[in-house]
């Protein structure tokens, strides 16, 4: 029997998806993707309240695998790219919290999984790169995850550059919420999931969907959706806890997904 590509483990409050291919630098080849996909489905059916996706070895993910690349024709190709965008959009769709954790350089297709993660904690020794810039293939997909995490001009210097940026600027750019040393990733890492995470499950997977989709509205229609989300969610089990025990001055007790 072959060694799954990805690594599903579990604590009692998230799992940890591990592309465990440190041979192949975690490259995102047909099957890894598809293996990805599915572990984060059964992630999201679960009653766990966050997902954390990290790398095997030295490097967390060098994008696309070209060697499962080269060679297929147009409708193969689209096929590939697209069970990628939807694994990545597929990220933003679970009711739990979703960070990557970041050990080593994320290249390409890589970094546009970093991008569509909730959160993003790394090694402050890890690059980020759009690389096609500099070569024959532009990073197209990868562009589309980082343009939305990063600004304009961020994004053009890095897609038309191809050149790498360090963990302390993707910070300031805002593709990571922490770069830290080697030895506090784990710690760091579990502690900002934990924070994100606190609170009711149902809440949390309300406020993150409506944070996505409210960032594609014009302002006005932005406020309109969440005013809507946000009234429908006070009626919530939930949500009359909230405001019940803020008023009796007491620990809240969350009872729905």
């Amino acid at each position: 029997m072959t060694e799954p590509l990805v690594r599903t483990t579990r604590s009692d409050w998230y799992a940890t998806i591990t592309m465990a291919i440190p041979q192949r630098r975690n490259a995102l080849s047909l099957k890894v993707i598809t293996q990805l996909t599915q572990a984060l489905e059964d992630a999201g059916a679960s009653d766990l309240a966050g997902v954390m996706i990290a790398g095997e070895g030295p490097v967390f993910s060098s994008g696309h695998d070209f060697a499962d690349m080269a060679g297929r024709h147009l409708g193969e190709m689209r096929a590939l790219l697209r069970a990628c965008a939807d694994m990545m959009l597929l990220i933003g769709e679970l009711p739990q919290v979703v960070m990557a954790r970041v050990q080593g350089p994320a290249l390409a297709a890589g970094c546009q999984l970093v991008a569509a993660c909730d959160l993003a904690v790394a090694v402050d020794s890890a690059t980020f790169s759009l690389p096609g810039g500099k070569g024959g293939w532009f990073c197209h997909t990868p562009s589309v995850a980082v343009a939305r995490a990063i600004g304009r001009k961020q994004i053009m210097e890095m897609a038309l550059t191809g050149d790498p940026i360090d963990a302390r600027t993707a910070v300031d750019w805002g593709l990571l919420n922490r770069a830290v040393p080697a030895e506090e990733l784990d710690q760091a890492s579990e502690d900002l999931l934990a924070r994100a995470t606190r609170g009711s499950k149902l809440s949390k997977a309300m406020g993150k969907h409506t944070l996505y989709r409210q960032m594609d509205l014009e302002l006005r229609e932005a406020y309109d959706y969440a005013t809507e989300v946000m009234a429908a969610s006070s009626q919530t089990r939930d949500g009359q806890e909230s405001m019940t025990s803020f008023i009796e001055r007491r620990p809240a007790k969350f009872v729905e997904r």
